[in-house]
């Protein structure tokens, strides 16, 4: 018998439904202009090593683009979103999200169009609020031990790889860096 309570609750620990699924990636491959030049800067990592997915499904909804890692989710709006019910309905959207954890940022086609790299540094800077870079541990770059140091313990930090001078050092915030 099925605990009601548990599993009709939409929401992120659910299974997704097949036709939210299939709808998602119908979305994928239907981007606006917007959309794809966003995700043209923010995937494979590109974006100081964040790991980004698009119309991901969060049941009962499916968010444009999603760092899971630091549950940000980054919306892009044209002039559908414009319309008052349509507010009415991503603000209801919106609050569901914050409600499972999630920091919602949404901003307009035009914007993303006109100055992508402003959008780049608030989602950015989101993301390093949300997902703060942790300390070094004893054995990844801590404080050197010199002496009174404990037979067998490493003498100094291991060296770090030198960043590449185009992308900039790899980030912490996703698994992807120092």
């Amino acid at each position: 018998m099925r605990d009601s309570a548990v599993t009709d609750r939409p929401g992120p620990l659910n299974p997704v439904d097949r036709g939210l699924r299939t709808f998602a990636r119908g979305q994928r491959s239907a981007m606006t202009r917007a959309e794809a030049l966003f995700w043209q800067q923010v995937r494979a990592g590109r974006y100081h090593g964040i790991k980004f997915r698009r119309q991901v499904p969060i049941a009962p909804y499916i968010v444009d683009f999603l760092c899971a890692s630091a549950r940000v989710v980054v919306e892009l709006d044209g002039p559908p979103h414009e319309a008052e019910t349509r507010r009415r309905r991503d603000a209801k959207r919106d609050a569901w999200l914050r409600q499972q954890g999630f920091q919602v940022l949404r901003f307009s086609n035009d914007l993303v169009l006109g100055n992508l790299d402003a959008v780049l540094d608030v989602v950015g800077a989101t993301i390093e609020a949300r997902a703060p870079i942790p300390p070094p541990s004893a054995g990844e770059g801590g404080p050197r031990v010199s002496e009174g140091r404990e037979r067998g313990a490493p003498s100094q930090a291991p060296s770090l790889p030198s960043p590449d001078p185009l992308r900039g050092p790899p980030s912490p915030l996703c698994g992807g860096g120092w």
